[in-house]
Protein backbone atom coordinates (compact mmCIF):
# COMPACT_ATOMS: atom_id res chain seq x y z
CA UNK A 1 0.00 0.00 0.00
CA UNK A 2 1.17 3.53 -0.73
CA UNK A 3 -0.37 4.88 2.45
CA UNK A 4 -1.56 3.57 5.76
CA UNK A 5 -5.24 2.77 5.80
CA UNK A 6 -7.65 4.24 8.31
CA UNK A 7 -9.93 1.95 10.29
CA UNK A 8 -12.87 2.90 12.50
CA UNK A 9 -14.00 0.35 15.09
CA UNK A 10 -17.22 0.90 17.02
CA UNK A 11 -17.13 -0.40 20.56
CA UNK A 12 -13.38 -0.43 20.09
CA UNK A 13 -12.15 -0.09 23.66
CA UNK A 14 -13.20 -3.46 25.10
CA UNK A 15 -13.43 -7.15 24.25
CA UNK A 16 -13.68 -8.05 20.59
CA UNK A 17 -13.54 -4.44 19.44
CA UNK A 18 -10.29 -3.78 21.27
CA UNK A 19 -8.72 -6.94 19.83
CA UNK A 20 -9.86 -5.98 16.33
CA UNK A 21 -8.40 -2.49 16.68
CA UNK A 22 -5.05 -3.86 17.79
CA UNK A 23 -4.96 -6.46 15.02
CA UNK A 24 -5.69 -3.83 12.36
CA UNK A 25 -3.01 -1.60 13.86
CA UNK A 26 -0.54 -4.47 13.54
CA UNK A 27 -1.64 -4.66 9.91
CA UNK A 28 -0.57 -1.03 9.54
CA UNK A 29 -3.86 0.82 9.93
CA UNK A 30 -4.37 4.03 11.79
CA UNK A 31 -7.25 3.26 14.15
CA UNK A 32 -10.17 5.19 15.59
CA UNK A 33 -11.68 3.54 18.66
CA UNK A 34 -15.28 4.52 19.24
CA UNK A 35 -16.78 4.22 22.71
CA UNK A 36 -19.72 5.54 24.67
CA UNK A 37 -19.42 5.98 28.40
CA UNK A 38 -16.20 4.68 29.94
CA UNK A 39 -13.40 7.22 29.50
CA UNK A 40 -11.04 5.10 31.58
CA UNK A 41 -11.41 2.11 29.27
CA UNK A 42 -10.70 4.36 26.30
CA UNK A 43 -7.48 5.67 27.79
CA UNK A 44 -6.43 2.15 28.75
CA UNK A 45 -7.06 0.92 25.22
CA UNK A 46 -5.06 3.74 23.67
CA UNK A 47 -2.00 2.64 25.61
CA UNK A 48 -1.99 -0.56 23.53
CA UNK A 49 -0.81 1.42 20.52
CA UNK A 50 2.01 3.50 21.98
CA UNK A 51 4.74 1.22 20.63
CA UNK A 52 3.20 0.77 17.17
CA UNK A 53 4.04 2.92 14.12
CA UNK A 54 0.43 4.01 13.68
CA UNK A 55 -1.81 6.70 15.08
CA UNK A 56 -4.68 5.86 17.38
CA UNK A 57 -7.46 8.05 18.68
CA UNK A 58 -10.61 7.49 20.70
CA UNK A 59 -13.88 9.17 19.78
CA UNK A 60 -16.73 9.25 22.26
CA UNK A 61 -20.05 8.99 20.42
CA UNK A 62 -23.34 7.19 20.78
CA UNK A 63 -23.49 5.46 17.40
CA UNK A 64 -26.97 4.14 18.15
CA UNK A 65 -28.02 7.61 17.00
CA UNK A 66 -27.62 9.19 13.59
CA UNK A 67 -25.86 12.25 14.99
CA UNK A 68 -23.43 10.14 16.99
CA UNK A 69 -22.50 8.00 14.00
CA UNK A 70 -22.01 11.05 11.80
CA UNK A 71 -19.82 12.64 14.45
CA UNK A 72 -17.62 9.54 14.63
CA UNK A 73 -17.03 9.30 10.88
CA UNK A 74 -16.56 13.05 10.51
CA UNK A 75 -13.98 13.04 13.32
CA UNK A 76 -12.06 10.21 11.67
CA UNK A 77 -12.15 11.81 8.23
CA UNK A 78 -11.14 15.18 9.66
CA UNK A 79 -8.11 13.70 11.45
CA UNK A 80 -6.93 11.29 8.74
CA UNK A 81 -8.54 12.54 5.53
CA UNK A 82 -10.57 9.42 4.83
CA UNK A 83 -12.03 6.19 6.19
CA UNK A 84 -10.95 2.95 4.52
CA UNK A 85 -12.32 0.36 6.95
CA UNK A 86 -15.38 0.37 9.19
CA UNK A 87 -15.93 -2.40 11.72
CA UNK A 88 -19.43 -2.29 13.18
CA UNK A 89 -18.83 -4.10 16.44
CA UNK A 90 -20.77 -2.20 19.10
CA UNK A 91 -23.79 -3.91 20.62
CA UNK A 92 -25.63 -4.89 23.77
CA UNK A 93 -26.84 -8.33 24.80
CA UNK A 94 -30.25 -8.58 26.43
CA UNK A 95 -31.47 -11.84 27.95
CA UNK A 96 -35.19 -11.34 28.30
CA UNK A 97 -38.21 -13.29 27.02
CA UNK A 98 -40.30 -11.27 24.58
CA UNK A 99 -43.24 -11.18 26.99
CA UNK A 100 -41.07 -9.47 29.62
CA UNK A 101 -39.21 -7.08 27.30
CA UNK A 102 -40.10 -3.44 27.86
CA UNK A 103 -40.53 -0.87 25.12
CA UNK A 104 -37.27 0.82 26.09
CA UNK A 105 -35.35 -2.48 26.18
CA UNK A 106 -36.66 -3.38 22.73
CA UNK A 107 -35.72 -0.03 21.22
CA UNK A 108 -32.34 0.13 22.93
CA UNK A 109 -31.37 -3.39 21.85
CA UNK A 110 -32.35 -2.83 18.22
CA UNK A 111 -30.75 0.61 18.12
CA UNK A 112 -27.47 -0.58 19.63
CA UNK A 113 -27.09 -3.72 17.53
CA UNK A 114 -28.80 -2.84 14.24
CA UNK A 115 -29.47 0.88 13.88
CA UNK A 116 -25.84 1.60 14.75
CA UNK A 117 -24.74 -0.49 11.77
CA UNK A 118 -27.08 1.43 9.48
CA UNK A 119 -26.08 4.86 10.77
CA UNK A 120 -22.32 4.22 10.74
CA UNK A 121 -22.35 2.48 7.37
CA UNK A 122 -24.38 5.27 5.78
CA UNK A 123 -21.98 7.89 7.12
CA UNK A 124 -18.88 5.93 6.08
CA UNK A 125 -20.21 5.25 2.58
CA UNK A 126 -20.28 8.97 1.89
CA UNK A 127 -16.53 8.98 2.41
CA UNK A 128 -15.73 5.62 0.81
CA UNK A 129 -17.67 6.34 -2.37
CA UNK A 130 -15.49 9.35 -3.05
CA UNK A 131 -12.46 7.03 -3.17
CA UNK A 132 -14.40 4.20 -4.85
CA UNK A 133 -12.91 1.81 -2.30
CA UNK A 134 -13.55 0.60 1.20
CA UNK A 135 -14.34 -2.34 3.43
CA UNK A 136 -17.15 -2.68 5.97
CA UNK A 137 -17.20 -5.58 8.44
CA UNK A 138 -20.29 -6.18 10.56
CA UNK A 139 -20.11 -8.30 13.69
CA UNK A 140 -23.12 -10.59 13.85
CA UNK A 141 -23.93 -13.51 16.14
CA UNK A 142 -23.66 -17.26 15.78
CA UNK A 143 -27.25 -18.28 16.44
CA UNK A 144 -28.86 -16.12 13.77
CA UNK A 145 -27.99 -18.63 11.04
CA UNK A 146 -27.22 -21.91 12.74
CA UNK A 147 -29.56 -22.68 15.59
CA UNK A 148 -32.74 -21.53 17.31
CA UNK A 149 -31.02 -22.15 20.66
CA UNK A 150 -30.88 -18.91 22.59
CA UNK A 151 -33.34 -17.07 20.36
CA UNK A 152 -36.22 -17.69 22.73
CA UNK A 153 -34.33 -16.25 25.69
CA UNK A 154 -32.94 -13.19 23.87
CA UNK A 155 -35.34 -12.42 20.99
CA UNK A 156 -34.61 -8.70 20.66
CA UNK A 157 -30.86 -9.33 20.39
CA UNK A 158 -31.12 -12.09 17.80
CA UNK A 159 -33.72 -10.25 15.75
CA UNK A 160 -31.34 -7.29 15.61
CA UNK A 161 -28.38 -9.48 14.65
CA UNK A 162 -30.45 -11.19 11.95
CA UNK A 163 -31.08 -7.74 10.55
CA UNK A 164 -27.32 -7.09 10.55
CA UNK A 165 -26.80 -10.09 8.26
CA UNK A 166 -29.52 -8.96 5.86
CA UNK A 167 -28.09 -5.44 5.86
CA UNK A 168 -24.64 -6.86 5.11
CA UNK A 169 -25.90 -8.70 2.04
CA UNK A 170 -27.92 -5.74 0.84
CA UNK A 171 -24.98 -3.35 1.11
CA UNK A 172 -22.63 -5.83 -0.53
CA UNK A 173 -24.82 -5.74 -3.65
CA UNK A 174 -25.49 -2.01 -3.67
CA UNK A 175 -21.91 -0.90 -2.97
CA UNK A 176 -19.98 -3.34 -5.18
CA UNK A 177 -20.09 -0.96 -8.19
CA UNK A 178 -18.32 1.59 -5.98
CA UNK A 179 -15.53 -0.84 -5.14
CA UNK A 180 -16.72 -1.19 -1.55
CA UNK A 181 -16.82 -4.65 0.01
CA UNK A 182 -19.22 -5.51 2.85
CA UNK A 183 -18.91 -8.71 4.88
CA UNK A 184 -19.88 -10.06 8.29
CA UNK A 185 -18.25 -12.15 10.98
CA UNK A 186 -20.44 -14.31 13.23
CA UNK A 187 -18.54 -15.11 16.43
CA UNK A 188 -19.25 -18.21 18.46
CA UNK A 189 -18.70 -18.33 22.21
CA UNK A 190 -15.92 -15.81 22.75
CA UNK A 191 -14.39 -15.24 26.18
CA UNK A 192 -14.92 -11.57 26.92
CA UNK A 193 -16.30 -9.69 29.89
CA UNK A 194 -19.77 -10.29 28.42
CA UNK A 195 -19.37 -13.99 29.15
CA UNK A 196 -18.24 -13.55 32.74
CA UNK A 197 -21.86 -13.96 33.82
CA UNK A 198 -21.63 -17.68 33.02
CA UNK A 199 -20.70 -19.96 35.90
CA UNK A 200 -17.64 -22.16 35.52
CA UNK A 201 -19.77 -25.23 34.86
CA UNK A 202 -21.65 -23.37 32.09
CA UNK A 203 -18.38 -22.57 30.35
CA UNK A 204 -17.36 -26.20 30.68
CA UNK A 205 -20.62 -27.27 29.08
CA UNK A 206 -20.13 -24.95 26.10
CA UNK A 207 -16.54 -26.10 25.74
CA UNK A 208 -17.64 -29.74 25.50
CA UNK A 209 -20.03 -28.78 22.70
CA UNK A 210 -17.33 -27.15 20.58
CA UNK A 211 -15.43 -29.56 18.30
CA UNK A 212 -12.16 -27.65 18.67
CA UNK A 213 -12.47 -28.05 22.43
CA UNK A 214 -12.20 -24.47 23.63
CA UNK A 215 -14.03 -21.19 23.79
CA UNK A 216 -12.91 -18.58 21.31
CA UNK A 217 -10.66 -15.64 22.10
CA UNK A 218 -11.18 -12.06 20.90
CA UNK A 219 -8.06 -12.51 18.77
CA UNK A 220 -9.80 -15.29 16.83
CA UNK A 221 -12.44 -12.81 15.69
CA UNK A 222 -9.85 -10.10 15.11
CA UNK A 223 -7.86 -12.36 12.78
CA UNK A 224 -10.99 -13.04 10.72
CA UNK A 225 -11.65 -9.32 10.42
CA UNK A 226 -8.02 -8.77 9.45
CA UNK A 227 -8.38 -11.22 6.57
CA UNK A 228 -11.62 -9.70 5.30
CA UNK A 229 -10.15 -6.21 5.27
CA UNK A 230 -6.92 -7.32 3.59
CA UNK A 231 -5.86 -7.40 -0.04
CA UNK A 232 -6.15 -11.19 0.15
CA UNK A 233 -9.93 -10.79 0.32
CA UNK A 234 -10.35 -8.40 -2.58
CA UNK A 235 -12.82 -10.75 -4.29
CA UNK A 236 -14.81 -11.45 -1.13
CA UNK A 237 -18.02 -9.51 -0.49
CA UNK A 238 -21.44 -10.38 0.86
CA UNK A 239 -20.07 -13.31 2.84
CA UNK A 240 -20.61 -14.33 6.45
CA UNK A 241 -17.53 -15.83 8.07
CA UNK A 242 -18.30 -18.03 11.07
CA UNK A 243 -15.73 -18.11 13.86
CA UNK A 244 -17.12 -20.74 16.19
CA UNK A 245 -14.66 -23.62 16.52
CA UNK A 246 -16.82 -26.00 14.50
CA UNK A 247 -20.03 -25.51 16.48
CA UNK A 248 -23.17 -26.23 14.41
CA UNK A 249 -21.43 -27.00 11.12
Amino acid sequence: MNRQQVAVITGGTKGIGRAVAYRLALDGCHVILNYHGDDGAAQSALRDFKELPVKAMAVKADVATSDGASHLIEAAASEFGTVDVLVNNVGTFLIRPLSDTTDDEWRNTLDSNLSSVFYCSRAALRVMRDRRAGSIINIGALNVEHSPIGVFEAPAYYIAKSGVIMLTRSLARSEAPWGIRVNAVNPGFIETENYDRYRTEDKATWTRMIPLGRLGAPDDVANAVSFLTSEKAQYVTGTVLHVHGGLWV
